[in-house]
């Protein structure tokens, strides 16, 4: 089982999960005053089919929650992510579409 761990890495605005150290994917976002807005999200082809999405999302909202921000799901993967998971303390503010 390969040790998989999540970190804010800021200085590119993005969470980063790492499979035994290689990153395998990130979520970027912008922070705004009082928000965090969830832009993309990716996991490398090598490590597709693992589950990993789930992980970084379910850690990087996490600690968005910590932090106090409200979320703001622009990016698809988190918006469903949000949708079909409870994350406790959440405050999201739903992107108008267009």
């Amino acid at each position: 089982m390969p040790e998989l761990t999540v970190t804010r890495n800021d200085d590119a605005s993005r969470y980063e999960i790492h499979s035994d150290g290689t990153l395998a994917g990130f979520a970027e976002f912008d922070r705004r005053p009082g928000e965090i807005r969830f832009i993309h999200t990716e996991i490398d082809n090598a490590f597709q089919g693992r589950g990993l999405a789930g992980i970084l999302a379910a850690e990087a909202l996490a600690d968005a929650v910590a932090s106090g921000a409200t979320i703001v799901p622009y990016c698809p993967y988190i918006a469903g992510y949000l949708k079909k998971n409870e994350v406790p303390g959440a405050q999201i503010r739903w992107p108008n579409p267009g």
